[in-house]
């Protein structure tokens, strides 16, 4: 799959934070991913969904700016719950993992007729349901996830979150990360563990055939 590659430093976050197995770490981008561990040896990892990148991009083509800032679109409008159940038919939703996406893999076009209130809201509860599915495919269904990346800025989407996916929902500040430096922690956290000749990518998390090393030393 080539992705995600943040699951080795997801585990060691969770490790860290002593949240074994009933946490798992979101990262809500333009796509979703979520880590889970086990305390042990098992990780896994994949892409949800998509998070940010329809609702953003459904926003722009309105002419209504970047995003859906603080989900106030979303908290005004109604969600198609017809169309969500259509949308929640899509056969990646109950793929197993590994797998992973592109950001241009589910687009603005699942609210193609809707208005700006109800379009945010119906994709913004695609995003948290499709969240909810996932959960359902790990070996042990968390009860919390600590969310990072900028969807856990979007109160509307962290309460949908809660509410659809049926988990506690905290931000990844909770449990003293930056959330908005993960990912750029994670790459130097990444570089180390190849220099120290350690895997980064693993069969649970990209489908390689054993853990593998990355990356190719310069100079």
């Amino acid at each position: 799959q080539g992705a995600p590659l943040a699951a080795a430093y997801h585990a060691a976050l969770l490790k860290e934070a002593d949240a074994s197995g009933d946490t798992a770490v979101l990262n809500l981008g333009g796509v979703g991913n979520v880590t889970w561990w086990d305390g042990k040896d098992n990780i896994v990892a994949f892409d949800t969904g998509p998070a940010n990148a329809p609702v953003n991009d459904f926003i722009k083509a309105k002419g209504l700016g970047e995003m859906d800032r603080d989900g106030r679109l979303a908290a005004a409008g109604t969600v198609d719950e017809a169309r969500l159940e259509r949308l929640l038919q899509h056969p990646y939703l109950t793929k197993p993992y590994p797998k992973s996406l592109d950001r241009f893999d589910f687009t603005a076009a699942m609210a193609d007729g809707l208005g700006a209130e109800d379009g945010a809201a119906t994709l913004t509860a695609f995003t948290v349901s499709a969240v909810g599915k996932a959960l359902d495919l790990l070996p042990r269904r968390p009860r919390r996830l600590a969310v990072s990346g900028g969807g856990r800025r979007n109160p509307t989407m962290m309460a949908m979150l809660g509410q659809r996916a049926g988990v506690e929902v905290v931000q990844a500040e909770t449990l003293g990360w930056k959330g908005d430096a993960v990912e750029a922690e994670c790459f130097a956290f990444l570089a180390v563990r190849v220099l120290r000749g350690l895997p980064i990518s693993f069969p649970s998390t990209t489908g390689v055939p054993q853990p593998m090393r990355g990356g190719k030393l310069a100079g």
